[in-house]
């Protein structure tokens, strides 16, 4: 039988880091991985980032719904028209405001038997954990029915603050196995059992935010990029953008997280959809984001 592991964790946790961590491994090891990725705009483009460690049939992106409420038929669909496989496994990334505790438990309804049930893991940014102001009964409930904890963002955080974080942790869900990235053993991942946990009710509605993306012309250099991120409101809690800069052929990916850094990496090939900015969060309109983008390009240029 199959192992479906779920990935779940506040935006800019390091949901995609862990995903490519846990696919390149399995692939190591000779399991084959088929990746679901859920995003409420432009998948796609996450998805381009896994080109380089599986083949593109494998991977399957869903935008424009959440996977826990509207979107859990298609998710579902998706996961029973995978083609079965020896050492076959299935890997979903949900998105970042996703109710994990409802997506656990939809998601093990109607699917073909030869899946074992469902499984889930939480990625917890132990920088910013219960940081997030009004948004943090969220990222409380993303690691209520989780059956691994996954710990990121460890750099320069005391032992003191990591103590702490993983002791509410453990009030949340006593269950759970608590491991740091480099300490995970992806081999025991499929033996995993679905946690028992029981969890407090959410009211998912309160994280449906707003989202949006733009076409993203070519930038005359990176400080545009950083210019773009700074003027977005905090409110906006993700931001994302493909597009060339100054006279470089290739193309280059960036992103704001949370808690207002920028990340500026190469992108893998070039964007299906076409260059776009995106933002996910409240406050979050087409008409916002052309008017960062076009003073950007004046003040940079």
């Amino acid at each position: 039988m199959e192992a479906i592991i779920t990935v779940v964790g506040f935006l800019g946790a390091g949901k995609t880091t862990l995903l490519k961590h846990l696919v390149e491994n399995f692939s190591n090891n000779g399991w084959y991985s088929f990746v679901i990725l859920n995003d409420y705009e432009n998948a796609n483009m996450d998805a381009q980032q896994f080109a380089k460690l599986i083949e593109l049939n494998s991977i399957k992106p869903l935008s424009g719904s959440c996977i826990c409420c509207s979107g859990i038929v298609d998710l579902r669909n998706t996961v029973n028209r995978i083609p079965e496989r020896k050492n076959g496994i299935t890997l979903i990334e949900a998105n970042g405001t996703s109710d994990a505790c409802s997506l656990m438990e939809f998601l093990g309804v109607g699917l073909n038997d030869r899946f074992l049930p469902p499984i889930q893991i939480s990625v917890v940014d132990i920088k910013n954990w219960q940081k997030r102001g009004e948004h943090n009964e969220l990222e409380a409930n993303q690691i209520q029915v989780s059956s691994l904890l996954v710990l990121t963002h460890l750099k320069n955080v005391s032992e003191n603050r990591k103590a702490q974080v993983i002791n509410e942790l453990k009030k949340l869900n006593p269950l759970a196995k608590v491991v740091s990235m480099d300490s995970l053993d992806v081999l025991l991942l499929p033996e995993l059992l679905p946690s028992k946990n029981t969890a407090q009710k959410f009211d998912h509605q309160k994280a449906h935010w707003a989202s949006c993306s733009v076409d993203l012309p070519d930038l005359p250099n990176a400080m545009c990029i950083h210019s773009i991120c700074s003027a977005l409101p905090k409110s906006i809690l993700r931001v994302k953008g493909c597009t060339k800069i100054g006279d470089a052929t290739d193309f280059t990916y960036f992103e704001r997280i949370p808690n207002g850094e920028v990340h500026i990496r190469p992108f893998n090939g070039i964007p299906i959809t076409g260059s776009k900015l995106l933002s996910i969060g409240p406050g979050s309109k087409p008409s916002l984001l052309e008017k960062v983008i076009k003073e950007s390009i004046v003040r940079n240029a």
